[in-house]
């Protein structure tokens, strides 16, 4: 059966044009709701562009979002085409309903895709390119949490830079509870955020974190009553989308590559994406502003 598409709504007004990876959108002009590019194959994930947020809904409330073979192959094509969008500053992950952001793979596949070797190898394929898209995006990702962020849901929040959840979220990873083997590059994004003491801790337990303990831990950078989510994610994608985009691609890059191996660092990267800030036309602008006393307006170029 062919799988039906999905579509990216964009509002904004004014006449303009994105190339996309994959297409070309064109918005009308004197238009709220613009036009409509297919990017993925599902309507379990839902993209939508608002001004300068780059928006995606796990859309699988019914199994408080867990994610199947179909959503993991969707994310890479939104990713890569907000990644090409000039007007997406921040990009928000969020989950359908009130009770999950993500609460892990869909196990009800695992019959069907996780049964013998061959099958988990491309299943491991898939959501690796669906992870690594997401952590590798040059711009800021923000996972806003509600509810369960659990195993694979936990995976795609580490794959973003900034976590904020309600204080009644959960976390966990339940592998040894199901006889899962994490391969390293999962390990590795949790150690990074929380450090091997707490990391084991997660994995050996497969308990389930409160909020407040995932904040002690570092696992999330904020925790808010659930009323106050939404306002402050708006809070930080303004501050985010009001700075200059190539600084903020330079910080999140050089970061990256400090996170890696001394001697795996790519020094010359580093050097190039803070070239870039000083080369550009946004450094004019910062220099000139702060000189007249107003805010600046960056172009990203």
């Amino acid at each position: 059966m062919a799988k039906r598409p999905i579509e990216i709504k964009v509002r904004e007004t004014g006449p303009r044009a994105v190339t996309g990876a994959r297409t070309t959108l064109m918005l009308r002009p004197n238009s709220t709701e613009g036009m409509t590019i297919v990017l993925s194959r599902t309507k379990r994930v839902i993209a939508e562009r608002d001004g300068s947020i780059g928006w995606i809904t796990f859309n699988n409330p019914e199994r408080h979002n867990a994610m199947s073979v179909d959503m993991w192959e969707a994310l890479p094509e939104i990713l890569d085409a907000y990644e090409a969008d000039p007007a997406v500053r921040v990009v928000v992950m969020k989950g359908a309903g009130q009770k999950a952001f993500v609460s892990g793979a869909d196990i009800s596949e695992f019959e069907t895709v996780r049964s013998d070797a061959e099958r988990v190898a491309r299943y491991e394929a898939i959501t690796d390119k669906a992870l690594d898209h997401a952590y590798h995006l040059s711009k800021p990702a923000i996972a806003m949490i509600r509810g369960y962020c659990i195993g694979g849901g936990l995976g795609i929040a580490l794959s973003c830079d900034l976590r904020i959840a309600t204080e009644a979220s959960r976390f966990g990873i339940p592998a040894a509870k199901l006889g899962l083997g994490y391969r390293h590059a999962g390990v590795k994004k949790l150690l990074d955020v929380v450090g091997p003491s707490a990391a084991k801790d997660i994995f050996f337990t497969a308990r389930q974190l409160g909020a407040a303990e995932a904040y002690h831990m570092g696992l999330v950078n904020r925790v808010v009553a659930d009323g106050e989510l939404e306002s402050l994610v708006a809070e930080y994608c303004a501050m985010i989308a009001a700075n200059a985009p190539l600084t903020i691609k330079a910080a999140k890059g050089v970061i990256g590559e400090l996170t890696r191996p001394h001697d795996a660092i790519d020094a010359a990267r580093c050097e190039r994406l803070v070239a870039d800030c000083f080369a550009s036309a946004d450094y004019q602008e910062g220099r000139k502003a702060f000189m007249e006393k107003r805010k600046p307006v960056f172009t990203g170029r």
